[in-house]
């Protein structure tokens, strides 16, 4: 098993701007560096059009704004981004002496002996918590700017790794975007909003497969209440499939948390769409037998055909670190993510793994 991310296969050159500010930029192959191109031009169509439109003065500082922040936070995310990591969501509020902080601690240092990172938004209570266990060295940070309760907690205060933003949607996608699994701990209403995107993203599709645990402290009821509600209101009265209870996990047990997420990458790596083809890369190839129980099992995911094996396709190229992997090639109907979460489940697994639903 390997806890590593995916390496961007490109190569990569320190250089200086002209304002003195060091950055990095890539050396991809030809074509690449043609979409990179076109890509850039299109961002700065969008910006010519934007006086053509006569857009405000308000509209404009915050399109501002939001480019600056996501550039920004892209450049210190992307010398990380060969190491996993997880997203730990939870209180600012909570006290070193309540048992969710100290159970946010324990997950902390039990993840990074695996050598993932922790990344929290930074602040302290619970966000505190996840940097203390895990250490400066393997936390980062995304720190939202309020007039009061958000200053940087003290394990990761003035470190490179350490981004300040401004609007909560930005942080939000980089939250998501850049972690392999989430954590939630009790938390308020800034908590609720980010764990339910996040479900919502992987209940549509917006964001890969990952494992989402929702963790209590032992002995308590914070999240056991609410997904009680989930499935007491959500599910029988319809507005969510039993399918979507597989997209989650609950425990109040660390080593149980921390066991879900390493598990989900025991035997699957990571996912990519080539048009109409869902590619699963695995860690290690898979049996005719099990392969066998797939098809047998989740035809109802596919638009057509059945489940295949396969060798790298052609757009998979700029990933040239992973094309030994295994592969499973799969036209996936793009509804079904719960089924799809426990197709991952089955292949790490080695058998059919039960549904949660």
């Amino acid at each position: 098993m390997t806890d590593q991310a995916p390496q961007d296969a490109n190569s990569i050159d320190q250089v200086t701007s002209g304002d003195g500010e060091v950055g990095e930029v890539l050396h991809p192959d030809p074509s690449r560096r043609r979409q990179i191109g076109d890509l850039i031009e299109r961002i700065k169509e969008s910006a010519d059009k934007l006086q053509l439109d006569n857009t405000s003065r308000g509209d404009l500082k915050i399109l501002s704004r939001t480019l600056r922040e996501l550039r920004y936070a892209f450049k210190v995310f992307s010398p990380y981004r060969g190491r996993r990591k997880v997203t730990v969501f939870g209180s600012a509020r909570t006290r070193p002496d309540e048992p969710a902080y100290q159970q946010a601690v324990r997950f902390g240092e039990k993840i990074v002996q695996h050598e993932w990172f922790v990344v929290t938004g930074a602040a302290s209570g619970i966000m505190e918590a996840g940097h203390r266990g895990a250490g400066r060295e393997n936390s980062m940070g995304l720190n939202i700017m309020l007039p009061f309760e958000q200053d940087a907690n003290p394990i990761i205060r003035g470190d490179e790794k350490l981004v300040h933003m401004k609007y909560f949607f930005t942080r939000k996608l980089m939250f998501v975007k850049e972690c392999h699994a989430v954590c939630c701990l009790p938390g308020g209403f800034g908590t609720l909003d980010e764990g339910l995107e996040v479900l919502t993203l992987l209940q549509t599709g917006k964001r890969d497969i990952i494992p989402c645990v929702f963790l209590d402290a032992p002995g308590q009821t914070f999240w056991q209440d609410f997904l009680n509600f989930v499935e007491n209101r959500l599910l029988d009265d319809r507005m969510i499939s039993p399918e979507d209870l597989s997209l989650y996990k609950y425990t109040d047990d660390v080593d149980e948390a921390v066991e879900e997420i390493l598990n989900f990458y025991r035997v699957y790596h990571s996912m990519r769409y080539a048009r109409d083809k869902l590619v699963l890369r695995l860690n290690e190839p898979i049996s005719d037998e099990l392969l066998d129980e797939l098809n047998a099992n989740f035809g109802d995911i596919l638009s057509s055909g059945r489940i295949d094996r396969s060798e790298m396709l052609s757009a998979e190229k700029d990933e040239a670190d992973l094309a030994d992997l295994p592969r499973l090639v799969l036209k996936f109907n793009r509804r079904s993510l719960g089924r799809l979460r426990e197709l991952v489940d089955s292949l790490n697994l080695g058998r059919i793994a039960p549904s949660n639903a």
